[in-house]
């Protein structure tokens, strides 16, 4: 398995270690509903060093994220991000990432790990224009401060003024004595927060400094299991889970990422657009137990008239509500908020409702 700057660090705080995406991961520490409500209430750290990253540079560059990107980079100016996919010729979602200018010729690409080199093979075959690419996914660490808290724990870290940077924003400056640190208004918690790029070497530093500066806040480590959570309670989508290759950004809620706009002939247009004009035959939508029960994917979701409707994606336990929610696909006509539904949990029929997110108000 890969490691990241910080598997020792997690190893010897006695973090509950599992691999993903080939990755030595922690996936909790003091446990999931414990991390969970210290990123809500606090400040947590989470080490997303397994991401991956692609510098896109040169004249060709804003060409070829038009050419591979479902939402509009041209609307990006230095010090902006946007979140964004790779799309199929037929239309079903490669990946799901965000996408930094630095420059007008100038980006950086953020993927998920376990499609780095999926993504990168993606990258080279659609390249036609000969933008330069660089795949620096080894060189690059990145840990999310995230909740409340954050802020205060990291403005005593660096000279940036942390409250100038609007959401999906960034800056690049010094962070606890570490040059080039990219400090982004970007999360998957909800909770609110940075994210942290830096290169390898910089990582126990910056690490030491984070945790000695947020001691008075109680900033705790957290690991994966959480980030799921809080994403969940968000209604955040999850790759290969909530969003793969068979799905469409329009199934999926993720209209607004994706821009027909002309001049832009992205891969996977045509397809999107018959779909759009036909109309989709299912939906992502969010749902609460209204019984007892945890769902979990794969788990059928049901309609008392007429069967089988869909199929759950994500689920778990609420930590905050204290009950089971869950994400699937469905029939569009159940995905309307308050539909009553039937999630079969092994043998069991558990009554739950649609509703509209973020769970977490």
């Amino acid at each position: 398995m890969k490691t990241t700057p910080f598997t020792d660090i997690h190893v010897a705080l006695g973090a509950k270690m599992h691999e993903f995406a080939r990755y030595n991961m922690p996936i909790e520490y003091s446990g999931i509903m414990d991390e969970h409500h210290t990123v809500v209430n606090g400040v947590g750290v989470f080490d997303v060093s397994h991401m991956g990253e692609f510098w896109v540079k040169g004249p060709h560059a804003l060409e070829f994220l038009q050419r591979v990107t479902s939402n509009d980079a041209s609307l990006l100016t230095p010090g902006k991000a946007q979140y964004t996919s790779f799309l199929n010729e037929e239309g079903g979602i490669v990946d799901d990432f965000i996408v930094y200018q630095f420059e007008p010729e100038k980006y950086l690409m953020v993927v998920n790990a376990a499609n780095i080199e999926k993504d990168w093979d993606w990258c080279q075959q659609w390249n036609t224009m000969g933008a330069e690419l660089e795949n620096a996914s080894d060189r690059i660490a990145l840990l999310a401060v995230q909740g409340p808290k954050a802020m205060a724990t990291m403005q005593k870290l660096t000279n940036a003024d942390l409250s100038a940077i609007p959401y999906y924003s960034f800056v690049t400056a010094t962070f606890a004595g570490v040059d080039n640190v990219i400090i982004s208004n970007t999360g998957y918690t909800g909770a609110g927060g940075f994210e942290l790029y830096f290169y390898t070497d910089g990582g126990k530093k910056i690490w030491d400094a984070l945790f000695e500066a947020g001691e008075e806040f109680g900033i705790k480590p957290a690991g994966l299991g959480a980030r799921d959570t809080l994403r969940l309670e968000m209604g955040f989508c999850l790759y290969g889970n909530d969003l793969d290759e068979t799905t469409t950004p329009l199934q999926a809620g993720l209209g607004w990422i994706t821009k027909f706009v002309e001049n832009k002939p992205f891969v996977g247009r045509e397809a999107l657009q018959k779909e759009k004009e036909d109309g989709i035959t299912r939906k992502l939508c969010c749902f609460e137990m209204i019984d007892r029960g945890i769902p979990r994917q794969g788990y059928d979701i049901m309609h008392e008239e007429e069967g089988i409707i869909g199929h759950v994606t994500s689920g778990s336990m609420s930590p905050l509500l204290k009950v089971g929610i869950g994400m699937g696909y469905v029939k569009p006509d159940y995905a309307k908020p308050d539909t009553e539904i039937i999630i079969k949990v092994r043998d069991r029929s558990l009554k739950a409702k649609v509703v509209k997110p973020p769970f977490r108000k």
